[in-house]
C-alpha cells in the first residue's frame, strides 16, 4: 500500500506470561486475555523477529510494524533514524514475584555474545508500588567480580546489589551492563532497545513452571557486567519549556518525557517518530480524527505526522518516547 502514514497508529498488545506475572495488567490497564492466568507483561510497541506489533484501526490493520517499518521507513521514522527495524521497545509490566537478578549487553558484547543480537539500555516508570518493593540496579561501590560470584553461590546478593524502595513517579535508567531486577509488587512501564537478550544470573532459588530451575546464563552474564558502574538512582526529571513536560531520560539510546497535563499539549513536530502512553487519565491525539487513548493504551505517531495536539480529559499523565 503506498499511502502514507500521516495519523497517529494503534496497535494489538503482545500479552506475555511468566512465573512472576499478576492481575493488575487486566485490573487496572484492562489488557484482556480469554483466561484469569497471571500477565506478565504487555508489549505495546516491538519489532522485534517473530514478536511484531499488528496494526489495528487503519488503513494498514493487521499489518506488522516491521512491514510498515520496511515500507514507509522515513515516513515512519524521520530521515536521520535507521530503517532496517523500529528501533525501540514499549512495554508494561506486572511484577507479583520478584524478577531474576539479570543483565544485558551493551552493542558491542551483545555483537560478540549473541550475534545479531543488539544491546539493551532500558528505562522504568513506576505506576504502583506496594509497600517495602525493592528495585535493584548497579553493585554495590567497590564491588568486584570474584565477591560477585561469590554472592551468587551464597545467595547472599543483599551484600552485593544495590537497592532502594521506589515510590509511584519514580523513573530508573539501567544502562547495558547494570547487574538489575525488578521486585515483588512493581506494575511499571518499560522503554529499552529493541533487543530480547538477557542473561539470567540469579532466580531466587525458584522453579520454573515446568518444575524445574529457569538456566542461569553466568559466563555470558558476567561478560556483560560492568564492573565499574557501581549503584543506581532513581533519575532527577528535568524541566523544559514547557510547564507541562518533563524529561526524564536523555540518553544515546532513547529520550524519556513525561506530560503531566491539565490542558492541551502539542507534542512532536520535529522530525521525530514517537511512542506515546497513557500512565494515567484519558487522552485525545490529534485534531481530525482524534484517537481516544485509556490509561495504559498506546500509540505511535509517525514522523511525517508532525506535530499532535493531545487533549486530556481531566488531568492525565503521558510518556513520550524516541530516539535521540
Amino acid at each position: 500500500m503506498n499511502k502514507t502514514p500521516y495519523q497517529p497508529l494503534r496497535f494489538r498488545p503482545l500479552l506475555r506470561n511468566y512465573i512472576w506475572g499478576g492481575q493488575r495488567l487486566s485490573t487496572l490497564l484492562q489488557k484482556s486475555r480469554p483466561s484469569k492466568e497471571p500477565l506478565a507483561e504487555s508489549w505495546e510497541i516491538v519489532d522485534l523477529g517473530e514478536h511484531q506489533s499488528r496494526l489495528i484501526d487503519s488503513p494498514w490493520a493487521g499489518m506488522p510494524l516491521h512491514e510498515l517499518v520496511t515500507e514507509h521507513g522515513e515516513s515512519l521514522l524521520g530521515v536521520n533514524s535507521p530503517q532496517e527495524s523500529f528501533p525501540l521497545l514499549f512495554k508494561y509490566l506486572d511484577c507479583r514475584l520478584n524478577l531474576s537478578i539479570q543483565v544485558h549487553p551493551n552493542d558491542q558484547r551483545a555483537a560478540r555474545l549473541d550475534p545479531p543480537g543488539r544491546g539493551k539500555t532500558e528505562a522504568w516508570v513506576v505506576l504502583e508500588a506496594e509497600a517495602k518493593s525493592r528495585i535493584y540496579a548497579g553493585l554495590k561501590q567497590g564491588v568486584g567480580r570474584e565477591e560477585f560470584i561469590a554472592s551468587l553461590q551464597q545467595g547472599n546478593i543483599d551484600s552485593t546489589l544495590h537497592w532502594f524502595e521506589p515510590g509511584v513517579g519514580d523513573c530508573i535508567l539501567v544502562p547495558a551492563g547494570c547487574v538489575h531486577a525488578l521486585g515483588a509488587g512493581l506494575l511499571v512501564a518499560e522503554i529499552q532497545q529493541s533487543s530480547d537478550t538477557t542473561y539470567r544470573l540469579f532466580d531466587w532459588n525458584r522453579l520454573g513452571s515446568d518444575g524445574q530451575p529457569r538456566p542461569l546464563h553466568l559466563e555470558a552474564g558476567l561478560e556483560a557486567i560492568d564492573f565499574e558502574a557501581g549503584p543506581v538512582m532513581p533519575q532527577i526529571p528535568i524541566a523544559t519549556d514547557s510547564p507541562q513536560r518533563e524529561t526524564l531520560v536523555d540518553c544515546p539510546s532513547f529520550v524519556l518525557d513525561r506530560f503531566t497535563l491539565q490542558r492541551p499539549e502539542t507534542i512532536g513536530g520535529d522530525g521525530h517518530c514517537r511512542i506515546l502512553s497513557v500512565l494515567a487519565g484519558e487522552v485525545e491525539v490529534g485534531s481530525e480524527q482524534p484517537l481516544k487513548l485509556a490509561r495504559g493504551e498506546t500509540c505511535l505517531v509517525p514522523a511525517a505526522a508532525g506535530a499532535q495536539t493531545v487533549v486530556p480529559a481531566s488531568k492525565s499523565i503521558v510518556l513520550s518516547a524516541r530516539q535521540p
